[in-house]
């Protein structure tokens, strides 16, 4: 095993550990608080955080004995952010299959049509991922792994849930279906868009027993009926990528027939139907790069999408595509993108923290710096929606994680690295023995 190997195992490891330890009261005094809550911003503000919560925030307030104290020295203090849907310890590398658990084909062709709701994610979550502390030392806390549709697969990619970014292994909070509507799932629909609404009819009546298991066209097994069925009649949230307008409406005219609570990702043209998804409570999470018909699905494509949804009543938040996994760290990059298109800072910073955290169910713990709120927390350099800010300390439940991760240790590598000449003959790169 490589030195470089080892070490970053041994900064996990202590990572781990340090989180496993006895939470210590922690007083951060002076700083700019974003509560992302009904306070909004607080200047001069201390927060206090006990058993690994908050329990204060205000002036001047006393640290217990024994706390750590933090001087923010009127630096930005927010809560952990949201890094979007993304296979975080799903996937290590996403061109190797062998690596990448976040779809599921069982059929053999394409054509071959194998629905399973029950399909759940969140089992192949991998803690020690490496992806994992390259996120969080960025301030991402916690994410949304998302269940993707694949060639022999169904327009239902199974369930996926919430995972908090401190090395434990569960999943936080109930567990969210994931729905792909659209010309880009047409494939699994026979080429029709039009037969997804016929598909996911039937598969509500399965659902609720309207049609015999043993039926010659059911697509469901036992276990998917149970399964789909705690998603109908305002059960859990289902997140449907989706980007056209008109299958938008018709979206919603589905989710009001059968009670389905849903949230939309994507949803390059929402803003035509801003009015009606901020009747029904649909939260949308939008990409705040998209700005160009990439397919015909998103030929009203605009960066105003995030700021007109948000201007009409509808819960905003962020997501972005392309390699997900790997980018986390660019949601705020996202966020600030959206301030710049018109976007209130206080809706962009919620989009990345009280907002997913409510559309997901984790509102009383997460999202927030507010008494009760579990003590999830960046300090960061500047503002948190630019790109030359960093996050100098991340704490989870109160406890401070080592900001370090294997790109930061080949930065240390390489910067340490001398030239072979002066390494006794080592190659180039490898530590001189002199700072081993």
């Amino acid at each position: 095993m490589s030195r470089l190997v080892r070490s970053t195992l041994a900064v996990a490891t202590l990572a781990l550990c340090a989180m496993g330890a006895q939470a210590q009261d922690l007083l951060i005094r002076n700083a700019t608080v974003h509560t992302a809550g009904t306070q909004g911003t607080l200047r001069n503000a201390d927060v206090l955080v006990s058993g690994g919560k908050v329990s204060a925030v205000g002036t001047a307030l006393a640290a217990p004995a024994g706390a750590q104290v933090i001087q923010a020295n009127g630096r930005p203090l927010t809560p952990a952010l949201f890094g979007g849907i993304t296979g975080i310890g799903l996937e290590e590398i996403s061109a190797e299959d062998a690596t990448t658990d976040a779809s599921l084909a069982l059929g053999s062709d394409k054509h071959e049509m194998t629905v399973r709701p029950e399909f759940d994610v969140t089992l192949a979550y991998n803690p020690e991922s490496v992806l994992v502390p390259v996120a969080r030392i960025e301030g991402i806390g916690w994410t949304l792994l998302g269940a993707g549709t694949a060639p022999g697969g169904s327009i239902i990619g199974g369930q996926g849930g919430a995972v908090r970014l401190d090395g434990g292994p569960d999943p936080v909070g109930a567990r969210v279906l994931f729905v792909d509507l659209g010309a880009a799932a047409a494939g699994l629909t026979g080429e029709s868009r039009a037969a997804q609404w016929m598909i996911l009819d039937q598969l509500v009546d399965e659902a609720r027993g309207r049609i015999p298991v043993d039926a010659n066209a059911a697509l469901l097994t036992p276990a998917g009926r149970a399964t789909l069925a705690r998603y109908l009649g305002g059960g859990g949230r289902v997140m449907v990528s989706v980007h056209r307008a008109a299958d938008i409406r018709q979206l919603l005219r589905w989710s009001a027939r059968h009670g389905v609570r849903i949230a939309i990702a994507g949803g390059a043209e929402a803003w035509k139907l801003a009015p009606q998804l901020a009747a029904a409570r649909v939260p949308v999470f939008v990409n705040p790069l998209a700005n160009l018909p990439a397919d015909f699905d998103q030929l009203g494509a605009t960066m105003s999408n995030a700021a007109r949804l948000r201007a009409a009543g509808v819960e905003v938040g962020f997501t972005q595509g392309g390699d997900a996994a790997h980018n986390a760290r660019k949601m705020r990059q996202l966020a600030g993108n959206a301030v710049a298109a018109g976007l209130p800072w206080e809706d962009a910073l919620a989009g990345l923290t009280r907002v997913p955290a409510e559309a997901l169910g984790l509102g009383a713990t997460l999202g927030r710096i507010a008494p009760g709120q579990r003590a999830d927390l960046v300090l960061w350099s500047g503002d948190p929606l630019e790109v030359n800010t960093v996050a100098t300390q991340v704490w989870f439940d109160g406890r401070a994680i080592p900001m370090r991760s294997r790109q930061t240790e080949l930065r240390d590598r390489y910067l340490r690295a001398q030239p072979a000449r002066e390494q006794g003959g080592l190659p180039l790169a490898y530590p001189h023995p002199a700072v081993r």
